[in-house]
């Protein structure tokens, strides 16, 4: 039986503290998932562009050249562009050295981290739940949003406790976008984690990126007509609330938005992909039900990793979204997905040699997780690498499974004859967490004995093969002894840096950067065998 998504949002949280300990429970169970929360949430934000620790004191540099000061002689458009690169303490600093420095820093563009104001700088971490609010904190924000006239470069502000400060929060996002801010990363810290975004927001039209951490979006009724986000190019969405005429609204209202991530949606949505800028989409941890492409022309990427509806077996679990490609041409990069497992429809037919095919012609790079020890898993591996016809790398997840495993050999991968990809298209082949079973070297040895233009196979072992004592090399001697259609095809074997098993590594940050060409060859071998 199919389970729906339960997010806790709309408690306080006393109230659930009590209701735990009514229950019999350990009450700082609340705060392990609050907490586990907000670790994903802080890892998936941007890394603000300036650190307190890479910084040395301005006063420090004007010591050099025996204690002539040469920076201050420097042209004011080049000592602004310095102190725009420092933190904003350091950055009010350099007030006090000289009546030349005095105005520079009320006319750099600024990049305000709210974490840089603890006594640490922040070097500890996010502190965890249960830890006091820093009111300090919050009040040097407030200070120095009021004191600088802008414009603020890049804004963090990740560390208030947003419901206790609902004034502060209201005013902070007026003077943002009335001092034209360009980045704004903003996070509540719960409780409650469904607070309500004020519908001000929508005046920062000034924004090239936006990041909402654990917010319900705003009510898109109190909105103007007339609001816009003209300028964004990023949106990120992590632990949000929403609805899909949210989605939909803020997607309307951002005509050139190029990235958008969506990570751990608390609540099931529909995304209906309509944007004729958007280049990538970065889907995980999501409680999103459909996401339809119905007409994205610039889409290169499409990426979902790590779903709350992934499971290792049938039982009692969420399914995962159905992705439905239509209209997207450019289309180049895709997965982590199951072949097989009803999550992705094509819904464009494309004409080749005459007849019409469920094709995306465009996919270059591909990227699966199989369950080899599955025979069902294994056999519709096939037919899912025909929808890509033009595949020139192909990762593979080998993902392990508790339910039995049927007989598998390469006649199962024989079934419904050549497949164009392998057979004239594919160079490389990565496969990640090898763990030595015959239906994984059949696999490669299948890809091996037809593959005309392979370049590279690389095949990562899984540590498992190494702490069981089994001969890693015995295992992939039919792999090696294979008839490789192509002899000048390099074999690199390496060992997994992994302890454990797993979903696939992933970077976020490298595959929102669309001049990364694979943000899938992420994987930092440790040790070649």
């Amino acid at each position: 039986m199919e389970m729906e998504p339960q997010p806790i949002i709309g408690h306080n949280l006393s109230d659930m503290q009590a209701g735990i300990e009514r229950d019999g429970l350990d009450p700082r169970t609340l705060d392990l998932g609050t907490n586990l929360m907000l670790y994903l949430v802080y890892h998936y934000l941007p890394r603000p562009p300036v650190s307190p620790s890479a910084t040395s004191s301005p006063s420090a540099a004007l010591r050099f050249h025996q204690g002539v000061d040469r920076i201050s002689r420097l042209p004011e458009n080049v000592l602004r562009n310095i102190v725009s690169r420092l933190p904003v303490k350091d950055a009010a600093r350099t007030a006090a050295l000289s009546s030349r420095w005095r105005p520079v820093w009320l006319s750099a563009p600024l990049t305000l981290v709210d974490s840089h104001l603890l006594p640490d700088c922040g070097a500890g971490g996010p502190y965890a739940m249960g830890a006091p609010s820093p009111r300090a904190v919050t009040a040097a924000v407030s200070r120095v949003l009021a004191a600088h006239p802008g414009p603020f470069h890049c804004v963090h502000l990740t560390r208030t406790t947003m419901n206790e400060h609902r004034g502060e929060m209201a005013r902070w996002l007026d003077v943002l976008a009335a001092k034209g801010v360009k980045e704004l990363i903003f996070v509540n810290r719960p409780w409650p984690v469904d607070l309500r975004l004020p519908a001000t927001l929508f005046s920062c039209a000034s924004l090239t990126r936006l990041y909402l951490g654990v917010w319900r979006l705003p009510d898109t009724a109190a909105v103007p007509r007339r609001a816009t986000f003209p300028n964004l190019l990023e949106l990120g969405l992590c632990f949000t609330v929403m609805e899909d005429r949210d989605l939909a609204f803020i997607l309307e209202r951002s005509p050139v938005l190029e990235t958008l991530v969506i990570t751990g949606s608390q609540t099931g949505v529909r995304l209906r992909l309509v944007s004729h800028s958007l280049r990538c989409l970065l889907l995980g941890l999501t409680y999103l039900e459909d996401i339809d492409v119905v007409d994205a022309p610039r889409l290169e990427r499409l990426i979902q990793w790590t779903n709350f509806g992934e499971h290792s077996s049938n039982k009692g679990m969420m399914r995962r979204s159905m992705i439905k490609i239509g209209h997207a041409p450019k289309l180049r990069m895709l997965g982590y997905h199951e072949p097989g497992d009803s999550d992705i429809e094509i819904t464009k037919t494309v004409t080749v040699a005459g007849t019409n095919e469920k094709i995306v012609p465009s996919v270059k790079i591909l990227a699966i997780e199989v369950q080899f020890g599955v025979r069902n898993a294994l056999k519709k591996v096939p037919g899912y690498l025909r929808s890509f016809p033009n595949l020139q790398t192909l990762h593979v997840q080998s993902k392990k499974t508790e339910e039995p495993a049927g007989k598998v050999n390469l006649k199962l991968l024989q079934e419904g004859g050549p497949i164009k990809c392998v057979v004239q298209m594919l160079k490389k082949v990565f496969f990640y967490e090898f763990q030595g079973s015959k239906s994984e070297v059949a696999f490669l040895k299948f890809i091996a004995e037809r593959a005309r233009v392979l370049e590279k196979m690389v095949v990562v072992v899984a540590i498992e093969c190494f702490s069981s004592g089994a001969n890693v090399n015995a295992k992939l001697k039919p792999l090696m002894s294979a008839n490789w259609i192509n002899q000048a095809c390099k074999l690199q074997l390496f060992k997994s840096p992994r302890t454990h098993g797993g979903p696939p590594i992933f970077c976020q940050q490298r595959a929102s950067d669309l001049s990364f060409p694979d943000p899938f060859d992420l994987v930092y071998y440790q040790e070649s065998l």
